[in-house]
């Protein structure tokens, strides 16, 4: 594998439609990859969760993987009104989702908490009428 291997993504605001499929199309990298199934396992469920939360939450936003030899880094950055406390948004349960988002069966409040669950390192940056960046980082075994 080269030194860093790049990939961005566009996430779209309520496009339930595509929700998931950068998480699949990095998934689908990493196997081609012949990284481990442990790493790439913790990789779709944090990216897809992300993903998930920024279509319902965030006004959509980008999304930009790093690989390299030792681990994946996924940086969310999106456009949305932000969080007002971080540390009741990461309590597994807490959801600020709207009926509607609910009804489809989404906005079960674990979005955050399994991100961080399935990373190895998660930061949230997050400024109240900006925007979230979300980073977290995989560790590939070796």
């Amino acid at each position: 594998m080269s030194d860093k291997i790049t990939l961005r993504y566009t996430v779209t605001t309520e496009d339930f439609t595509r929700a998931g499929e950068a998480s699949g199309d990095v998934k689908r990298k990493l196997k081609k990859m012949n990284v481990s199934p442990a790493a790439i396992r913790k990789v779709a469920i944090a990216m897809y969760e992300g993903e998930i939360n920024m279509v319902i939450h965030a006004n959509g936003g980008e999304i930009t993987v790093e690989i390299t030899q030792n681990d994946i880094t996924m940086t969310l950055a999106d456009h949305g009104p932000g969080m007002q406390d971080v540390e009741k948004c990461m309590q597994a349960g807490y959801s600020t989702a709207p009926d509607n988002i609910r009804s489809l069966g989404f906005g079960a409040g674990m979005g955050l908490p399994n991100m961080k669950k399935n990373s190895d390192e998660m930061t949230i940056e997050t400024k109240p009428g900006v925007g979230t960046t979300v980073v977290m980082k995989v560790l590939i075994e070796s």
